[in-house]
């Protein structure tokens, strides 16, 4: 049995968002913990951190997943952005360890033309700056947070669609232990990497293995693509009915090194299919 969810929205107040997930027939589940497309947000109250640790508790539903705001770039060369990019990085770790939230999703970039290898340093300081911040500030968290670093779909300046860039990444971080890595599908396809086949995918796993480590691998964002193997495209498609394919799907529902881990849905909701309909069909094809 594979734990499978979707990211649901935290509308009204942040407990509500395991409701939405239990009604959704969630094992695990994603949330923005804020306004994903501003800087400004809202300390969270006592009473809605112990709402959302006590519905946590109650239902079953592990891990709760976050997912970092859209806006945050820290492989930017501009420093205004940088700076705010890392202050976002900071606040969200520590909105995560408030919640008990033991993963935080964040996107690694754009360098905006100055140069992969310079993105990979502005990144590199960002997340030892953030991590470095909130450890000073609560010396008490215990690592409860893990940053999880997403792989990117190669488009253009942006930084991580190779596994060899991430892996530089997490080289440069101090706190090595409290960085691991978010596998998108629809992402890896899109960069390159073959995944519809027992030894296609095999072999894409060895590279990031080799590249990474498969210890660091800790959540999966399973999603089919709308566009074709190495098309640079990141657009995300309901499973089986992308490129990737329902066989393709198969394949990688049943990899010793995917199957274990806890998976976030980012599917469309639309006439051909909603969040259910596609927790439904992972469910059937990893089963089958």
């Amino acid at each position: 049995m594979v734990a499978v969810g979707v990211h649901v929205s935290i509308a009204g107040s942040i407990d509500r968002a395991v409701d939405r997930a239990q009604k959704l027939g969630c094992d695990t589940f994603q949330i923005f913990t804020r306004n994903p497309r501003g800087w400004r947000f809202k300390d969270l109250t006592p009473e809605q951190v112990e709402k959302f640790i006590t519905k946590i508790e109650r239902s079953g539903i592990y891990p709760p997943v976050a997912h970092a705001p859209y806006l945050p770039n820290p492989a930017s060369p501009k420093e205004d952005v940088y700076s705010r990019s890392v202050d976002a990085l900071a606040s969200e770790i520590a909105r995560c360890s408030t919640l008990h939230i033991p993963y935080l999703v964040t996107h690694l970039g754009s360098h905006l033309g100055t140069g992969t290898k310079g993105g990979l340093m502005r990144i590199i300081s960002a997340v030892n700056t953030a991590i470095g911040a909130f450890e000073e500030a609560r010396p008490e968290w215990g690592g409860s947070v893990m940053l999880l670093l997403e792989n990117t779909a190669g488009t253009k300046n942006s930084v991580g669609g190779r596994f060899e860039e991430i892996g530089q990444i997490i080289d440069g971080v101090e706190r090595d232990d409290l960085v691991g890595v978010c596998f998108d599908t629809c992402h890896a396809f899109a960069a390159g990497y073959e995944l519809r086949t027992a030894d296609t995918l095999d072999a894409t796993m060895a590279r990031f293995d080799e590249a990474i480590g498969l210890d660091r691998l800790k959540l999966v964002h399973l999603n089919d693509s709308k566009g074709g193997l190495n098309s640079r495209l990141d657009r995300h498609e309901h499973i089986g009915m992308g490129y990737i394919r329902e066989d393709g799907f198969r394949v990688i529902l049943h990899h010793d090194a995917i199957r274990k881990l806890p998976m976030i849905l980012e599917t469309p909701v639309d006439d051909r299919r909603d969040d259910v309909g596609n927790i439904r069909v992972a469910r059937m094809l990893a089963e089958g």
